[in-house]
């Protein structure tokens, strides 16, 4: 499959070096030169200089032999732009740009979503990704469920995964998994995955559970939340504060604010009075990493702090200040992946990595139609996917087949199938699968992916 990229920035070079390990045959184009030379010295990747929307230089990367253009520049102008010219004069069969002004996608009136104006009859984008919706998306279901370091959703929601954290006090230190059932009694979920020491691996029912692992806990949404009541007995939250009244604070703030009450502390003046006129919580204008403000503030009576600015030293710093002045949980919005493996050693609780989410939305288009979706777990290392199961058994190396007895790839286990509304935990279900199934697959190692594409697709002969 040959995907063309376009911007080699932190998101472009994320998807490259991610779809160059399994594989694919990957272009990238940007202006920087000395940008493309260093990743061309260490990804088995082709690369084009030049601006990322003129005819010429999408030829001169391939647009004509791409499968996919992945349009993740910084500018969504020349995003659009180049998905209309490979549409017009190449024919791309699959366009994917990142849009980040929201005036370009949201609702213009009471009828009409701006949204139509992407189709082939106008702007031919097939697959829109906005970053700050996605991040705060993410924050939402956060909040929705304290105590979780991520959230993320499966079969339209039906499916829910939740990290936690386990502490030296939580009643499952030192036993083993096979006792789950006897430690959260009533609680129906599958430990799919944990993170020890920042590595991932796929557990068996005699791990034992260690302070400090990060464990993965699959399940149906209501015993999800079961689940975190059991380990982690939190008042609900009242209380959120979040510095930076940008795009994602600003929207955080409007989404949650009939539940929650907001305070948001913004740096520029005329943006603080600007949302101050459009949201009923307190807006303070000031430095987020000035502690006798956040002291004056009582940050200690708040629940979540969440530094969500544009400036990751800023994000960190005011993050870590509030948690020692008394906030009960910090989130640290992190645009650097360096900065985030740093941030998981401090007393921020959650990094949140705009890249890691954009990248987990795209790769769900570029995998093969029978993966409903692909979320990255933690720090990006591991990786879930969403599987139909299609196909007749004489095509197929899994349909017929029992659960237990599918030869999966190394470092990757089954945490569920849906089969006809019935979900079945685990992997060691007697159950065949059959036409229609949906299958939660968990890769320790994401560079397997390829390999679980294989496994679940059809033969050539089946077309």
């Amino acid at each position: 499959m040959n995907i063309l990229i376009l911007g080699a920035g932190r998101t472009g070079s994320t998807l490259a070096e991610q779809l160059a390990s399994e594989e694919f045959d990957v272009t990238l184009v940007d202006r920087d030169e000395r940008r493309l030379t260093e990743l061309r010295g260490r990804l088995d990747i082709q690369t084009v200089t030049g601006h990322a929307s003129q005819p010429d230089v999408l030829r001169e990367a391939g647009a004509e032999d791409a499968d996919m253009l992945i349009a993740v520049t910084s500018s969504d102008e020349v995003n659009m732009v180049a998905c209309q010219v490979c549409y017009s004069l190449f024919q791309t069969h699959q366009k994917v740009a990142r849009i980040r002004a929201m005036a370009y996608t949201q609702r213009s009136d009471e009828t009409k979503r701006d949204s139509e104006f992407f189709d082939s009859d106008h702007m031919p984008i097939d697959v829109i990704v906005n970053p700050e919706k996605l991040v705060t998306e993410q924050i939402e279901q956060l909040l929705d469920h304290p105590g979780a370091l991520q959230v993320l959703d499966f079969c339209d929601g039906r499916l829910q995964l939740v990290a936690v954290a386990i502490d030296r006090s939580d009643r499952l230190v030192d036993t083993p998994l096979a006792s789950l059932s006897e430690r959260l009694p009533g609680v129906r979920v599958h430990p799919a995955a944990i993170f020890r020491r920042g590595q991932p691996f796929l557990p068996n029912p005699m791990t034992t559970v260690e302070p400090g692992d990060e464990i993965c806990f699959l399940g149906e949404r209501d015993q999800i939340a079961l689940t975190l009541a059991e380990l982690r007995p939190v008042p609900p939250l009242k209380r959120i504060t979040i510095a930076g009244g940008g795009n994602i604070g600003f929207q955080l703030a409007q989404n949650i604010e009939a539940r929650l009450a907001v305070r948001v502390i913004e740096f520029d003046h005329d943006r603080a009075e600007q949302i101050s006129r459009q949201i009923n919580g307190l807006v303070i204008h000031g430095d987020a990493t000035d502690a006798e403000l956040l002291a004056n503030e009582n940050i200690e009576r708040t629940d979540v702090f969440c530094a969500l600015t544009n400036d990751n030293e800023v994000n960190i710093m005011s993050a870590l200040l509030a948690k020692r002045l008394g906030a009960k949980q910090a989130m640290s919005l992190i645009a650097k992946p360096a900065y985030a493996d740093l941030v998981h050693a401090t007393e921020v609780d959650i990094a949140i990595s705009p890249q890691l989410a954009t990248a987990s939305a795209i790769l769900t288009h570029v995998r093969r139609g029978h993966v409903q979706s692909v979320q990255r777990l933690r720090r990006g290392i591991a990786e879930a996917m969403e599987v139909t199961v299609t196909g007749e058994a004489r095509y197929s190396r899994v349909v017929g087949r029992p659960v237990n007895g599918i030869r999966l790839p190394a470092d990757t286990t089954i945490g569920a199938v849906v089969h006809e509304g019935e979900v079945l935990l685990g992997g060691n279900s007697e159950h065949r699968l059959a036409t229609g199934d949906t299958v939660i697959v968990f890769l320790a190692d994401r560079r397997r992916s390829r390999a679980v594409e294989n496994l679940f697709g059809v033969g050539l002969s089946y077309f």
